[in-house]
């Protein structure tokens, strides 16, 4: 308690190093409101890769979000602006504490060129161990453990709080609801993700359309690109309770998830998006597995038969398709009940 309440007086502002990708930051913004609670006055910076950084534009718990592009300066191979990121990075010299939360060579390096007072994993808790050599201090957790809790583990140990099981499951929603969307009363409200990074990861448009059919309620198909909207036209054609997701910004999927009674679908961002709201969800795992996902009674995972190497992901195992759209349905079918 001693410590704490030193370090409480020292800590005025931090950064933390989180640049992507869309579910690993859903993931990890849940610590801010753990943060806050400790530090109500500190102020909270964040560094994001600029197509996830609207997601946390609006936050109430960051102060400051950063935008860095380094996926257009490694695709255009550009030494002016690799330089000038650089220089932008060097001026922000006034923190007090910088947690790496991503513990990959690329964020290190982001998070050394704000301050050498840095928080990471140790080169046994990473998937790109040299990073932890740019930190000054380091925690220690599996790398296969759930990323939920390697979040949480990286913050507390940094700052030197507490994060129990216990306030995780009773957390408050992770994001605010910024805007409002009607969807119908006389039938539950179901979004299903579709989408995914890799096809691998997708469960088939024919099972999907299968589990919208049998089930008594409107389905809300998600979609964020032009294949995918075309996956979503050919569900809503081939059942009669499915319907198209307007396009949606990063900041409208939040709320639209937020008033969804059931969330169904593929290991990614907006499948994610539900836990953090405290959503009741189905993720479908086929390549990956539950590491990635908050799991709790209203929030669970079906995965397929495949063995699964986190450290050699096989991105050619589409064994999600071996998922009974029965299993699905039946799951569904309790949770919306529990609800």
């Amino acid at each position: 308690m001693v410590i704490i309440t030193s370090m409480k007086k020292q800590i005025k502002k931090i950064a933390i190093v989180r640049l992507s990708a869309l579910g690993d930051i859903v993931n990890s913004a849940v610590v801010l409101q753990f943060i806050k609670n400790t530090y109500p006055n500190v102020q909270i910076e964040w560094f994001s890769e600029s197509v996830f950084a609207p997601l946390l534009q609006n936050h109430p718990l960051i102060d400051t979000i950063h935008s860095i592009n380094l996926k257009e300066i490694k695709k255009e191979k550009s030494l002016s602006k690799l330089m000038q990121l650089i220089k932008k990075l060097k001026a922000y010299n006034d923190y007090d504490l910088v947690i790496d939360m991503q513990g990959l060579i690329k964020s290190a390096v982001v998070a050394r060129l704000l301050s050498p007072n840095i928080h990471g994993f140790d080169k046994h808790s990473t998937r790109e161990s040299l990073a932890s050599l740019f930190y000054k201090t380091t925690s220690s957790i599996p790398y296969d453990a759930n990323v939920i809790k390697r979040n949480c583990k990286v913050v507390a140990d940094a700052l030197q709080l507490e994060i129990t099981e216990s306030m995780l499951t009773g957390k408050e929603a992770v994001f605010p609801q910024l805007h409002s969307f009607v969807l119908p009363h006389n039938k539950p409200n179901i979004a299903f993700v579709i989408g995914a990074s890799w096809q691998s990861k997708k469960y088939p448009k024919e099972l999907v359309a299968k589990v919208c059919h049998a089930l008594d309620a409107t389905c809300h198909i998600i979609w964020g690109n032009n294949t995918e909207h075309e996956e979503a036209k050919w569900i809503e054609a081939h059942t009669h309770n499915a319907t198209l997701a307007p396009k949606l910004s990063l900041e409208e999927l939040v709320s639209f998830i937020s008033n969804i009674d059931l969330v169904i679908g593929n290991d990614t961002g907006p499948t994610h998006i539900a836990w953090a709201q405290n959503i009741p969800s189905i993720t479908l795992l086929g390549p990956t597995t539950s590491r990635m996902i908050g799991q709790t009674p209203k929030n669970i995972a079906i995965k397929s038969p495949s063995k699964v190497n986190i450290l050699k992901i096989d991105k050619n195992d589409f064994s999600i398709k071996e998922i009974k759209p029965e299993v699905i349905i039946q799951h569904a079918k309790e949770l919306l009940c529990n609800t």
